[in-house]
């Protein structure tokens, strides 16, 4: 089992006709996702060929989801028609959508948020500015590397797209069942917390790592979900212990406000819920299979 995405999940790719959206329509397609068609309204009705596998091009989501059942779009449009890419989604109330695209303006992020709130949250946005989320063995929606790891009983929360990769890599050996990456911009659809409770509740995930980052209050967030609704163990890295203070660094949410937001105050409100802690990916890797052993 996975949360969110599974093999079963029919994914569209807004944006597929594009470099980047074709690129890793391809690598999805290698991972075993069902990739069922993208969309480009000027390249409607044509359809691309991706190694031998015909994929219909549709003008709307809407229209995809019609003709192929899909439940998923993946969004790799450029940043001045994000916006609207998303509010096309909310509006066929696709299940999820997979924001890729980085550079987005924050007041864009913000107005269809606000949009999807309005409309009763029907869409659970992922993103924006993150790889996407991955069920190894079972799916991949985003541009997270298939290859680094297998299945596995580990849910996988993060910021960083980067140390995702290294901690899929690091425990790889263990295995995965979904690894989920948030983006790190001030305004993002899915939290921490979602992924938590969902991991929580998800019989086939074991423990859980959280992967956070100096700046903003996230991460003492979870740690208040954390104390109060997860019993499975969790393991937590902050990027940032090593950050020259008055600097800005990361993410464009990596906003430090005197001592709010270090990796330091994050530490102590975590493991206060509980959560190990560890100073570098390697250590956190260690933490994590300690318990898994």
């Amino acid at each position: 089992m996975a949360i969110w995405l599974t093999k079963d999940s029919k994914v569209i790719v807004q944006g597929i006709t594009g470099s980047e959206g074709s690129k890793h329509t391809r690598r999805m397609l290698a991972a075993g996702t069902h990739v069922v068609g993208g969309t480009n309204p000027r390249k409607a009705g044509q359809t691309v060929d991706f190694d031998g596998t015909a994929l219909p091009v549709f003008a709307t989501v809407a229209d995809a989801m019609k003709e192929t059942g899909a439940d998923v779009t993946v969004i790799f449009v450029p940043p001045a028609f994000a916006k609207a890419a998303v509010i096309e989604a909310i509006d066929a109330e696709i299940p999820l959508a997979v924001v890729i695209t980085e550079g987005i303006p924050v007041h864009d992020t913000a107005a269809f948020w606000a949009y999807n709130v309005a409309k009763g949250k029907k869409t659970r946005i992922i993103g924006p500015n993150c790889p996407g989320i991955a069920s190894p063995g079972a799916s991949n929606a985003g541009i997270i590397p298939a290859d680094i790891t297998g299945a596995g009983r580990i849910g996988l929360v993060s910021k960083s797209g980067t140390l995702t990769y290294q901690l899929m890599y690091e425990l790889r050996d263990i295995g995965f069942s979904s690894s989920v990456g948030i983006g790190g911009d001030p305004v993002i659809g899915t939290t921490h917390i979602d992924a938590l409770a969902a991991f929580q509740d998800d019989p086939d995930t074991d423990a859980i790592v959280m992967i956070g980052e100096i700046g903003g209050d996230a991460e003492e967030r979870a740690a208040e979900f954390i104390k109060a609704n997860v019993t499975k163990p969790v393991v937590a890295y902050i990027a940032g212990f090593t950050a020259p203070p008055g600097k800005t660094m990361g993410h464009a949410g990596a906003i430090i406000s005197g001592s709010s937001g270090t990796a330091d105050a994050k530490k102590v409100a975590l493991e206060a819920a509980g959560v190990k802690v560890g100073k570098t990916p390697s250590e956190t890797a260690r933490l994590m299979r300690e318990l898994m052993s």
